[in-house]
């Protein structure tokens, strides 16, 4: 993801108090927007003067106490922090509209530009993934249409929330890939969480001459390319349906089926190996009556744990602390209101002698409370967390 703040675009300080209002509930999820207005597309060196430029339209026209959006995307797939992931946005409608979705708005205009690029689609799951990641919130995506009087998000970003909001068949942003930004705290294996079908060997593999020889030393701000899932293909075609595929099943299409719904409903298969099968390109669009091969289910990789971190010790800080107890987390051993710190503190602490009571073969030897995960302990609880084994 790449994420750019409010100071590297250049924000203006918000009003407050109405700036400053967070939420007051559980956000059910985003809502998608548009520009609205006519938009031209730009190098991606202009695209934060826009964004400039819409923070004093809200303010200084609209007379808001800030840009009105959570997160704004541009046609190159960086995403701004607006509002951000606390302060409750103003562009869903009403004051109990913004305070159930997120807001984010793609510069995408209601004439001139209206086609969203790939990279676009890319940085608008990014997005979603951001809020639900570390908002958090709900799976929801909506648009502001719904549930208010207004054309937004217009057309063609109707056509890809209601065919699911996947990401472009082929899971990549163009020849360089998806970027990812490195974040503090941040671990190959919890990067790759937020990409199904993405081993962490293999963003290793294909960001070695960035991170180099040792997968555990990343460094923030790092641009790590994300290679596409194993399988997920390009696709091509008018989206006619009826291609051939492995598979002898088929799926007659009912009335408001979408790709990513007809793919739950059949284990191992995602809707970009369903869209690829049957030749079906963006927007994604089906038909009622349209009978689609159903391709062969994938076999998923075995989950391999990332290194055991050098440094990781009770007492010590160390970036790897921070992954450390989200898998703790995830496993329930510590709350999830405790704050994720890089200290090897009190909390973690506990929780490792929690993990540790829970698995005592991987305790350390004539100790009643061992505090001190070890490389055997930290793999299986990797694999128990995120390996699809609890």
């Amino acid at each position: 993801m790449d994420l750019i703040s409010r100071e590297q675009w250049g924000a203006r300080a918000f009003r407050v108090p109405n700036g400053a209002t967070v939420y007051g509930r559980a956000r059910a999820g985003v809502k998608l927007h548009y520009l609205g207005s006519a938009y031209s597309d730009r190098a991606h060196s202009q695209c934060a003067a826009y964004v400039r430029a819409l923070q004093a339209s809200h303010m200084d026209g609209n007379g808001w106490s800030d840009i009105g959006y959570s997160f704004l995307v541009c046609t190159h797939g960086a995403v701004f922090e607006g509002r951000g992931l606390h302060r409750r946005n103003s562009a869903n409608g009403n004051a109990s509209l913004n305070d159930a979705h997120y807001a984010v708005c793609a510069l995408l205009g209601a004439s001139g530009l209206t086609e969203p690029p790939d990279a676009q689609l890319h940085g608008l799951r990014d997005a979603i993934e951001y809020c639900r990641r570390e908002g958090p919130c709900g799976n929801e995506i909506a648009r502001h249409a719904d549930g208010f009087a207004t054309a937004c998000p217009g057309p063609a970003l109707t056509a890809w929330v209601r065919a699911g909001a996947p990401r472009p068949a082929g899971g990549s942003r163009g020849p360089g890939g998806t970027v990812y930004v490195v974040r503090a705290g941040d671990t190959l294996s919890g990067i790759a969480a937020g990409y199904p079908g993405v081993s962490w060997e293999e963003i290793h593999a294909a960001n070695r001459s960035v991170i180099g020889a040792d997968p555990g030393r990343l460094t923030p701000g790092q641009r790590l390319t994300i290679p596409a899932p194993a399988g997920s293909g390009s696709g091509s075609g008018s989206g006619s349906g009826g291609g051939s595929s492995s598979g002898a099943r088929t799926h007659t299409v009912r009335s408001g089926e979408t790709l990513s719904g007809i793919a739950a409903g059949y284990a191992g298969v995602s809707w970009q190996q369903l869209a690829q099968a049957n030749r079906i390109a963006a927007p994604y669009t089906i038909r009622t009556g349209q009978v689609l091969a159903i391709p062969a289910a994938a076999q998923p990789a075995p989950y391999v744990p990332p290194p055991f971190p050098k440094g990781l010790r009770p007492g010590s800080a160390s970036p790897s602390a921070v992954p450390w107890q989200r898998c703790l987390k995830r496993l329930g051993f510590m709350p999830g209101s405790v704050a994720e710190h890089p200290n090897y503190g009190p909390a973690t602490q506990d929780a490792t002698a929690r993990f540790h009571n829970a698995h005592p073969q991987y305790r350390s030897a004539g100790v009643s409370r061992d505090v001190a995960v070890g490389s055997q302990g930290w793999a299986h609880a990797h694999r128990l967390a995120y390996g699809g084994n609890r």
